[in-house]
């Protein structure tokens, strides 16, 4: 397994794989690995010749009072777990070497997609998402990128992006990973004390209310919306910053539910905050 620490390194590495007639599967990450993140690998493994994992926590994409020099980070770890995971690269450039002085060129997706749910509360999130994976894309040449449904919203902005720059790669969404619990698997989940992690697990105990729900029979979005909120609610420590239900293929608003449908959820426990959601089709 290599592992390149240079945009120039990564790219000739990359083209020698191209010449070579390989595919090539990116899975962009942020580290501190956990199962989710080896469930992208994985896929990855079964679709590509090759499998490059980055690994690089994003400053962009973090806005004042956000987490990033708290944002676990263990590289002599996340490589061991990837090489048993038969991971042919992986790239893990420092900011400097991706943002360089004078760095002042951005990619911007606009539309629902990035003004709703995490965007509301994290301005200038979303851009740096896509400036920093557009430069991924550019600098590994993946035939397919590999992202979690459990950032759903990240998921519809990176196939909106590629759809719109003709980028020549697949958007591969993988299904949500949980822990035993029903707990949706994050880095930020080591945040939580143990109170906190008990306590969590409303949030996918209401996306099984909402889901029995609309199984019933209920179709209006402020009914389903409500019995959430209730449910979240019925937890002390929760604080909800959103519970909404958009159209599933692009966040556009819906009255009722009538064919596949999104419900997001985000909500803090301390300063830890957390997001779920689920797919409804009817």
């Amino acid at each position: 397994m290599e592992i390149m620490k240079t945009v120039e390194d990564m790219q000739q590495w990359c083209l020698i794989q191209k010449r070579a007639g390989r595919s090539i599967g990116l899975v962009p990450t942020m580290g501190y690995l956990h199962e989710g993140h080896l469930a992208l690998v994985r896929q990855a493994r079964q679709n590509c010749d090759i499998v490059i994992v980055s690994i690089f926590v994003n400053p962009i994409q973090f806005g004042t009072g956000e987490d990033f020099d708290e944002y676990p980070r263990d590289l002599t770890r996340d490589s061991e777990v990837l090489r048993q995971e038969r991971v042919d690269a992986i790239f893990a450039p420092l900011a400097s070497d991706m943002y360089p002085r004078g760095f002042n060129t951005y990619v911007e997706v606009f539309g629902d997609v990035t003004e709703k749910l995490c965007a509301r509360s994290r301005p200038g999130h979303f851009k740096g998402v896509t400036t920093v994976c557009s430069k991924l894309f550019h600098i590994c040449q993946p035939d397919r990128a590999y992202f979690g449904q459990k950032d759903a919203q990240q998921l519809l902005v990176m196939q909106k992006m590629v759809r719109d720059l003709n980028f020549p790669l697949e958007i591969v969404p993988v299904p949500i990973v949980r822990e035993p619990d029903g707990l949706a698997m994050s880095s930020r989940n080591v945040y939580l004390s143990p109170e906190e992690r008990r306590q969590a697990l409303v949030l996918y105990q209401s996306l099984q209310e909402a889901q029995k729900l609309i199984n019933s029979g209920e179709r209006k979005v402020e009914t389903i919306k409500g019995l959430i909120r209730d449910c979240i609610e019925s937890s002390p420590l929760a604080r909800i910053d959103y519970i909404e239900i958009y159209d599933a293929d692009d966040l556009s608003d819906i009255e009722e539910i009538d064919g596949r449908a999104l419900i997001a959820l985000a909500v803090k426990f301390g300063n830890t905050r957390l997001i779920d959601n689920l797919l409804v089709e009817v």
